[in-house]
């Protein structure tokens, strides 16, 4: 008789709470149920070797993985081979290979790999620049719910990137992108309230900002605040 790991074998209630328990325990048990073929199993363990959470921080193990979890069809890992591909996690810089991984994710409808192929088409990394081709792959994610596409496609309104630039268009962008949580895209709305003049607003979502921003963007855009909407 075959004994189903016991993350599997959990009601989902209490899946919830193992999987909130201590980082060592929790990678005990999602190795279990990753080693017996389950691909969710096999994601979040690629995730915690990749974040160092309960086991040693790992990049190739990391890689290696996602990279069964992807064979079984995951498109998120999928996502996450283009991920170490693209910055060389666990192998060597590769943008085209990042480029076909992300493909392979967005055709089965993931919003991720929608807006990180994107992204290498609007930047020509991997692939041919195409912002045509960029603008349809973040307004696909978008129509997800994507917050950082929805982003994405207000710079392109700003900018005048393969559309006629529309500031109105682009600041509605980034206000759904600041409500959905995007940190670029509070920053972004931060922006234009203050060319609204609407310091009190910018100041708002400046600071919601600052709460989940990478500290090298917190620092560009606080230097950028301090000159544009100095706190008085």
């Amino acid at each position: 008789m075959v004994t189903q790991p016991r993350l599997i074998a959990m009601t989902e209630a209490e899946r919830t709470i193992a999987l909130a328990g201590a980082p060592e325990e929790v990678a005990r048990l999602l190795l279990e149920a990753a080693e017996a073929g389950h691909d969710e199993a096999q994601l979040l363990v690629g995730q915690i070797h990749l974040d160092g959470q309960g086991v040693p921080r790992n990049a190739g193990e990391a890689l290696r993985w996602f990279g069964l979890a992807a064979k079984s069809g995951n498109a998120m890992a999928m996502n996450m081979v283009g991920r170490c591909c693209e910055h060389g996690w666990g192998t060597i810089v590769d943008k085209k290979l990042a480029g076909q991984w992300y493909a392979s994710a967005a055709d089965r409808g993931l919003d991720w790999g929608m807006y990180n192929l994107a992204t290498l088409y609007t930047l020509g990394e991997g692939v041919n620049e195409d912002r045509t081709e960029a603008l349809r792959l973040f307004e696909q994610a978008a129509a997800l719910g994507h917050a950082k596409s929805i982003n994405m496609i207000g710079s392109f309104y700003e900018d005048g990137w393969v559309v006629e630039r529309n500031l109105a268009t682009a600041a509605l962008h980034y206000q759904k992108a600041a409500e959905l949580g995007d940190f670029r895209g509070q920053f972004n709305h931060a922006r234009m309230l203050v060319a609204a003049a609407d310091m009190e607003g910018a100041r708002y979502w400046f600071t919601r900002m600052t709460q989940t921003a990478t500290p090298a963007f917190r620092e560009k855009a606080t230097a950028w605040m301090a000159e544009h909407a100095p706190a008085t």
